[in-house]
């Protein structure tokens, strides 16, 4: 039995959803098996974390798991019938309301000959019931969509088709892959929670792609072409002389694909990074110059 899912993420039964996505994201980061190669035990808590947010961070299925309709791996709970249920619609007195002891089991034979007729009689076609399921996609697999397996623990793998611009936390339905129907009735489908892994230096922005690009001290004064990578591909963008650090690009249609629309865009910030090892003549030009020195780069910040 997988632990309870507000354990997991360490969050309140009663945390809004913008709680349980926070919780999530810091724990992904810092499990995530691209930050902990070769480690287990962080790869286990990473897939046991995915797990509790296929849960909770559905609104639908979370109701559905505090409701005790599912239980904390997405399976369906079973119903509980009893047999007093059943007795109380027979609209008379019933064999619970009898005040002879063992005597009211006299008419036990009917009661369940009655009660079997009726099913019998009301029997129709069911459709199977959903199968629930969790799967990680790497960042750039859900962007531009890839093809999947999953491996399901009572049978044969699953071919999943992952749409381009795929969301964190949604769900994919696979039509006739769940349980088998009863008495003909059509099969249940698989449900798949999508769970997108953190990338290096990608961000998403609703359908937009958000990026920091590194560039050298001159390129930022000079100016010049330089490559820019997205994820459709990477671009050649020219920057201005004089480009500083925070300074945003925008590539239209460099972001998410969004079916029926024009995709989303590319935002691009801009920092200058100086080399990693000191550049005497670098120094000495700086030392040197004389508007660098009288140059205040915080005079809008006040004090």
């Amino acid at each position: 039995m997988s632990r309870d899912p507000y354990e997991v993420l360490g969050v309140k039964r009663d945390a809004p959803q913008k709680d349980i996505q926070s919780a999530y994201r810091k724990l992904a980061k810092k499990l995530h098996p691209d930050l902990n190669p070769g480690d287990k035990q962080a790869e286990d808590k990473f897939k046991e974390v995915s797990a509790a947010y296929g849960i909770l961070g559905d609104e639908e299925k979370r109701a559905r798991f505090d409701r005790g309709e599912i239980d904390s791996s997405g399976a369906e709970q079973a119903p509980r019938s009893y047999y007093r249920d059943y007795a109380a619609r027979e609209g008379q007195r019933g064999p619970y309301q009898n005040t002879g002891g063992f005597a009211d089991f006299g008419d036990a034979d009917d009661i369940f000959s009655s009660f079997f007729s009726r099913r019998s009689r009301g029997q129709s076609q069911m459709q199977g019931q959903d199968r629930h399921y969790t799967m990680e996609v790497d960042f750039l697999d859900a962007i531009n969509g890839a093809k999947k397996q999953i491996s399901l623990p009572e049978g044969p793998a699953l071919d999943v088709q992952i749409p381009p611009g795929t969301r964190d936390g949604q769900t994919l339905r696979l039509k006739g892959k769940g349980d088998p129907g009863f008495n003909g009735g059509k099969p249940g489908d698989a449900l798949i929670a999508v769970h997108v892994r953190p990338h290096r230096f990608y961000t998403r922005d609703g359908d937009d792609i958000r990026l920091e690009l590194p560039i050298s001290l001159a390129e930022a004064v000079l100016g010049g072409k330089v490559r820019v990578p997205t994820p459709s591909g990477d671009v050649t963008v020219t920057l201005q002389p004089n480009s500083n650090t925070g300074k945003v690009l925008r590539l239209k249609g460099k972001g998410v694909p969004v079916r029926g629309k024009e995709n989303g865009d590319a935002y691009i910030s801009l920092k200058i990074v100086l080399p990693d090892a000191p550049d005497p003549e670098l120094t000495r030009f700086v030392s040197e110059w004389e508007a660098g020195k009288t140059q205040d780069p915080r005079k809008t910040m006040g004090g």
